[in-house]
């Protein structure tokens, strides 16, 4: 799902029809940002009454929504859910639900990820992706970073998931120096990514070799960037847009060429030394075809023909509109226009 331009009722309506399913058995979530009177925290209260395990991870030290996560939080507490606060020192900020259900004599794990927060009011003006799915491997990934968010267990491997604190930052690494490696061997290289921030050095730097050998890299990046983009000798290969729209650009994407075998991710995380190393996030990859699809081209290749609302950062640290020969065409009003007709 796509949101804004996707409703997003159909994540609300997979918490109420698991609350009221009797053959699930398990619902667990993180809350970061919920706001007042929300229908998710009615649905977990409800699923609580129903005798359902509910387990809620909430972030008490959400950013200006400390006072309503409180509250939410005993209201679940009252209701029989199990609230815990994450690990110390360390944001919980991963978006995740999982849902286990029994489906005769197995169990079989449904989750939905997402690039962004679960507000109902934040849905309808941020930019994000959310992917429900019902993949083994992704259920189990889920299930085991539950396991470490409600328990003092060791970290465990994760089969597809990349996980700050713990994978995520060297995932991203190892995947950049790869298109490195294929560029200096004359294989196909590539990297674009989308994001809302990027600040981490040891991240930058690798993007900085990686240009050197000849990777083309695209950026988007809506806010706070520290990379220089164009520099002779640095980073002429790179180049960094931000996207400035009716809605607030939120999705973290991520592509990597992969000598033609592309991979793509979806994550919590910004390139930012917080999230990669001081806060727990997901990055879950695409693997669906037809989601592939929708994700890179309504989250990434529209946006780098965006030559509307379209800003690239230059050599000298300043930021110009783009300005081509192209007709005029703005990613979101075309994505508005793509999903009324729908």
């Amino acid at each position: 799902m796509h949101h804004p331009y996707d409703a997003f009722a159909p994540v609300i309506d997979f918490l109420q029809q698991a609350a009221n399913d009797p053959d699930v058995l398990a619902i667990r979530m993180t809350l970061y940002r919920t706001g007042q009177d929300s229908l998710i925290i009615k649905a977990l209260e409800r699923a609580a009454k129903n005798g359902k395990e509910v387990t809620a991870v909430i972030e008490l030290r959400a950013r200006f929504d400390e006072d309503t996560n409180i509250i939410q939080a005993t209201r679940l507490q009252d209701a029989g859910a199990h609230v815990v606060y994450g690990v110390v020192g360390y944001k919980t900020h991963a978006k995740m639900i999982l849902v286990v259900r029994r489906e005769g004599d197995k169990l079989r794990h449904y989750a939905h990820m997402g690039t962004g927060n679960y507000h109902h009011i934040t849905t309808r003006f941020y930019t994000d992706f959310g992917l429900m799915t019902a993949n083994p491997a992704i259920g189990r990934d889920v299930s085991k970073i539950f396991q470490q968010l409600t328990s003092l267990g060791d970290t465990k491997h994760m089969e597809v998931l990349l996980q700050s604190p713990f994978t995520l930052h060297s995932g991203m690494l190892e995947r950049i120096a790869r298109e490195a490696a294929s560029a200096r061997q004359g294989k196909p290289a590539r990297i674009i990514a989308k994001m809302n921030g990027l600040e981490e050095r040891t991240i930058i730097d690798a993007l900085y070799d990686a240009s050197s050998a000849g990777v083309k890299i695209d950026l988007i990046v809506r806010g706070i960037c520290s990379l220089r983009a164009g520099v002779p000798g640095l980073s002429e290969n790179i180049t960094v847009t931000s996207i400035i729209g009716r809605f607030l650009e939120h999705h973290r994407i991520y592509y990597f060429e992969n000598q033609g075998q592309p991979e793509l991710f979806c994550a919590s995380a910004d390139w930012m030394r917080r999230n990669l190393l001081a806060r727990v996030e997901t990055c879950f990859p695409i693997l669906d075809p037809k989601c592939f699809q929708q994700v890179y081209t309504e989250g990434l290749a529209m946006y780098l023909e965006d030559n509307v609302g379209a800003w690239q950062l230059q050599p000298n640290d300043e930021y110009t509109r783009k300005q081509n020969d192209q007709p005029l065409f703005s990613a979101q009003q075309t994505l508005i226009e793509k999903y009324t007709r729908a």
